[in-house]
């Protein structure tokens, strides 16, 4: 008989529901936009602007993105530690996707709270 001695008691778990509450958040908000888009489609650039000028929109957006990311954050350092053995290289690819993330997140508020949207 093997016994395997477990480092913590809820290992893994953490991350399996940051993943989960992600996904749930991204698709309430693909679901709210839809249904959006269903109910009054916009035609031109005044209705797509005026969709995204209210601010419960910046924010649910902000919020999908956010969740994106950190889903995504997840899922590549979890693949990078999977498949990237040498300790040099994954740290160097983790820095990478950080900083990559981080670089998505200030140009979305960029985006969304932009003073004026052209």
């Amino acid at each position: 008989m093997v016994r395997r001695i477990v480092t913590g008691a809820h290992y893994g778990l953490r991350d399996w529901l940051a993943q989960r509450v992600t996904a749930v958040v991204m698709a309430v908000f693909v679901l709210l936009l839809v249904a959006m888009l269903l109910i009054s489609p916009p035609h031109d650039y005044a209705s797509w602007k005026a969709i995204f000028s209210e601010r419960w929109m910046r924010i649910a957006s902000f919020l999908f993105l956010v969740s994106l990311f950190w889903h995504a954050w997840i899922g590549m350092r979890n693949i990078l530690m999977d498949y990237v053995h040498a300790t040099g290289i994954r740290l160097a690819l983790q820095i990478l996707v950080i900083l990559s993330l981080l670089f998505y997140t200030i140009w979305a508020v960029e985006i969304l709270w932009a003073v004026e949207l052209v």
